[in-house]
C-alpha cells in the first residue's frame, strides 16, 4: 500500500507547547487543559474511527500497526499523555488546599497514578516513533522531539518520587537533546522552541541537584555536561547517529528557510535572545516591515528635526510621504509584539516561574519587553517627525509655485521677499511635538533607559529640546491672533529650555540614540543653535509687530477706547480749544436745560440762604398740560379708577 510507505511529520514538543499556552497552562489552569485534553482525545478517536462502539456492546479497539498508523494516532497518544499528566498536577494542587488536608494522602496517591499513566502514554509513543524513523518514515528532528518529551516527563516522574538520582539523569540527557536542538535549527522559531523546554527543565535539574548535596548545584550546564556524556547512550538509542543526521537535515532545510531566521538583536554591545516560539513570529513580522521601511527610504533617514520653511528646502516632500506610509506597517507589527510581549510578563508574574532560564545574567522576558516598547516609541517618534517635515516640504513646493508665478510678473531688479508660511500649519506641528515629547516621557520611565545613564542623559535633552521647540511653534500660533504678550512669553519658556538642553547634553560623552539602532532624532550643537537663533529672531519680530499694533499695551481695547487723535497733540500747542464745547457738539455731552422764566437780578438784596427746594421751584420749567385721552376701551376704564374723566 503507498500509505504504508508515507512520511509521517509530527512535532511533539511543538504540538504541546502550542496547546498549553493557548488552553490555560500559560496561567496553571490546569483543570481546563484537562477538559481540552480530553476533548481532543475524543474528536480524534472519532475521526480515526477507533471509538469502543455504541449501546453496552464493547468492541475491541484495532490495534495500531506500522502499515495503518497515521500522524491522528500519535497525536491521540500525545493528548491522552498531556491529559493524564494534567489531571496529575490538579490533584497535586488540590492535596496541598488546607481544605482538603484530610484527603491529601488519598490526592497524592490518585496523582501519582494518573502521573504513571502519562509516562505509559508518552513511552508507547515514543516506540512508535522509533519504528517510525527506522523505516525511514520519520525525520531525526521529530524523533529527538519526542524522546525530548519522553524524558523529560519520565524526570519529572522521578523527581515527584523523590528519586533524584535518576530523575536529574533522565532531565539531564533530554537538556543535551535541546540544546543540541537550539544549535542545529534551521529556524528562529525552532531555535526558540528548544530553548523554552530547555528553561523549563533548568531549575527542576537544579532542584535535583541541590537534593543530592552537590556543592554546584547552580552550574546546570556543567552538571548537564558530566551527567549526559556517561547515560546518554544508555537512555537514547544511536544518540550520536541521531545527532549527525539532525545536522545534515538543518543544513538542507536551512537554504529554503533562511528567511525565517531572525537577526541579530544587540543591545549595547551584547545580543538579546528570543527564547519563546510566539515572540519570534511577531519580531519576524518587525523585521520584515524594518527590511520594507529601509528599502523605501533608500538606506537613509530623513527625521532630523526641520521647524521652519528654511530646513525644508532641503528635504523631498516625496520622500517623506512614502516614509510616513512605510511606517505604518512596522508600527502595527510592533504593538503586535508589545501584546505579546506583556501577555507573556503577566503569565510568568502570576505563576510566580523563574524570570531567566537556566543562564545566569540571561536577559529575561521583561527586558525583552522593555526593549519592544523601547523600538515601538523610537519608531513613532521618527514618524511624527517625518510628518512634520512633510507639512513644511507641502508648504515650501506651494510657495515655490506661487514665486515662480509672481517673478514672471515682478521686475528681476526687486529684492526676493521672505518665504512665508501658512500660520494655519502651526498648530498641527504643535499637536505632533506633543505626541512626540509623549513618546520620550513614556522612553524615559523604560527600565533599560533608566539603567543606562548616558542614554537616560539624551532622552532628557531630547525632552528639553522638543519642549523648545513646541513653545517656538505655540508663540507664533498666539502671533496670528495679535496676542503678541504671549508669544513673548512663550520664546522666552524656549530659551530657558535650549539652555537647560546644552547643558545636559555637555553632561553626557555619548548619544546612543544618534548612534544607536535604529539611530533617530539627532541633535547637534548646530541645531540648538540655530533654534536658539530662530527663538532671538522670532522675539524681536514679536515686539516690533507687538509696538506697530497697539503700542505694546496689555489691553488693547482699553487703549483703543482713550486714544487721543495725533490732531489734538499739534493743534493744542497752538489754540486754546473748550473742550467743553467740543464734547457737546460732538454729541458726548448733553448742554444744560434752560430756564423757562427769567427772573431779573436783584439790585441790592439781602444776602440771605436759599433753599435748595426754592431754587429749583425757581428753575423748574411749566409742566404741560397732558392731552385727553380718547375715551373708550381699556384705556377709559382704567382712567375712571384713578378720576380721570
Amino acid at each position: 500500500m503507498t500509505d504504508s510507505k508515507a512520511p509521517v511529520a509530527f512535532r511533539a514538543l511543538q504540538l504541546a507547547n502550542e496547546q498549553r499556552t493557548a488552553y490555560g497552562l500559560r496561567y496553571n489552569d490546569f483543570t481546563r487543559y484537562r477538559k481540552h485534553c480530553a476533548n481532543r482525545t475524543h474528536r480524534i478517536r472519532s475521526s480515526l474511527k477507533m471509538t469502543h462502539g455504541k449501546g453496552r456492546e464493547f468492541k475491541k479497539l484495532p490495534p495500531i500497526t506500522q502499515d495503518n498508523i497515521k500522524d491522528g494516532h500519535l497525536q491521540l497518544l500525545l493528548f491522552e499523555s498531556e491529559r493524564a499528566w494534567a489531571y496529575s498536577q490538579e490533584l497535586i494542587a488540590s492535596s496541598l488546599q488546607p481544605a482538603n488536608e484530610n484527603q491529601s494522602s488519598t490526592l497524592r496517591h490518585s496523582a501519582t497514578g494518573r502521573f504513571r499513566r502519562a509516562v505509559h502514554w508518552s513511552t508507547e509513543l515514543l516506540s512508535h516513533c522509533q519504528a517510525l524513523h527506522a523505516s525511514s518514515r520519520m525525520s531525526a528532528r521529530d524523533l529527538l522531539e519526542a524522546t525530548a518529551y519522553t524524558l523529560i516527563l519520565n524526570g519529572r516522574f522521578l523527581r515527584y518520587r523523590d528519586e533524584f538520582e535518576d530523575g536529574l539523569i533522565q532531565l539531564s540527557v533530554a537538556r543535551s537533546l535541546l540544546d543540541e536542538m537550539a544549535s542545529q535549527a534551521s529556524t528562529s522559531r525552532d531555535q526558540a522552541l528548544a530553548t523554552l523546554f530547555a528553561d523549563e527543565v533548568g531549575p527542576e535539574i537544579r532542584y535535583c541537584a541541590h537534593e543530592l548535596g552537590r556543592s554546584k548545584a547552580y552550574d546546570i550546564d556543567g552538571i548537564v555536561g558530566e551527567i549526559s556524556t556517561k547515560h546518554k547512550n544508555e537512555l537514547v538509542e544511536g544518540y550520536d547517529a541521531l545527532v549527525q543526521k539532525l545536522k545534515r537535515e538543518s543544513l538542507d532545510g536551512g537554504k529554503g528557510e533562511a528567511q525565517r531566521r531572525l537577526r541579530d538583536i544587540v543591545w549595547e554591545g551584547e545580543p538579546v535572545p528570543v527564547r519563546n516560539p510566539e515572540l519570534v513570529d511577531v519580531i519576524l513580522k518587525v523585521q520584515e516591515a524594518e527590511t520594507v521601511l529601509d528599502e523605501s527610504a533608500g538606506g537613509k533617514s530623513d527625521d532630523a528635526p526641520k521647524g521652519d520653511a528654511k530646513r525644508g528646502k532641503q528635504s523631498h516632500g516625496s520622500r517623506s510621504k512614502r516614509g510616513v506610509a512605510a511606517y505604518d506597517a512596522i508600527l502595527l507589527a510592533l504593538s503586535d509584539a508589545e501584546d505579546v510581549a506583556r501577555k507573556l510578563v503577566e503569565a510568568q508574574q502570576l505563576s510566580g516561574a523563574s524570570s531567566t532560564g537556566s543562564v545566569a545574567g540571561t536577559r529575561d522576558i521583561h527586558f525583552l519587553h522593555a526593549y519592544i516598547i523601547y523600538q515601538l516609541l523610537s519608531r513613532r517618534i521618527q514618524r511624527d517627525l517625518l510628518l512634520i517635515n512633510a507639512l513644511f516640504s507641502s508648504q515650501h513646493a506651494q510657495n515655490a509655485r506661487a514665486s515662480s508665478m509672481t517673478q514672471k510678473k515682478l521686475s528681476s531688479t526687486k529684492k526676493p521677499q521672505k518665504e512665508q508660511v501658512d500660520a494655519r500649519l502651526y498648530p498641527a506641528v504643535v499637536k505632533l511635538l506633543d505626541t512626540i515629547l509623549q513618546s520620550l516621557e513614556q522612553m524615559r520611565t523604560l527600565s533599560i533607559v533608566d539603567e543606562s545613564p548616558d542614554l537616560a542623559t539624551a532622552v532628557e535633552g531630547r525632552i528639553l529640546y522638543t519642549r523648545a521647540r513646541r513653545s517656538l511653534f505655540l508663540s507664533r500660533c498666539y502671533a496670528a491672533v495679535k496676542k503678541y504678550a504671549e508669544s513673548l512669553t512663550l520664546t522666552q519658556q524656549s530659551q530657558l529650555h535650549l539652555r537647560e538642553t546644552s547643558t545636559i547634553l555637555s553632561t553626557s560623552d555619548s548619544d546612543p540614540i544618534s548612534f544607536g539602532t535604529p539611530a533617530f532624532y539627532p541633535l547637534t550643537t548646530d541645531l540648538i543653535d540655530s533654534l536658539e537663533a530662530d527663538v532671538a529672531l522670532d522675539a524681536l519680530q514679536f515686539k516690533n509687530s507687538w509696538f506697530a499694533y497697539n503700542g505694546g499695551s496689555i489691553n488693547p481695547e482699553s487703549s483703543k477706547a482713550h486714544k487721543k487723535p495725533l490732531f489734538f497733540d499739534i493743534a493744542l500747542n497752538y489754540v486754546q480749544l473748550d473742550m467743553d464745547r467740543l464734547q457737546e457738539r460732538a454729541g458726548k455731552k448733553s448742554a444744560p436745560p434752560k430756564s423757562a422764566v427769567s427772573t431779573p437780578a436783584p439790585v441790592a438784596p439781602e444776602k440771605k440762604p436759599v433753599t435748595r427746594a426754592k431754587a429749583e421751584e425757581v428753575e423748574r420749567a411749566a409742566t404741560p398740560e397732558p392731552q385727553a385721552a380718547a375715551r373708550g376701551g381699556l384705556t377709559s376704564l382704567l382712567g375712571g379708577w384713578w378720576g380721570r374723566k
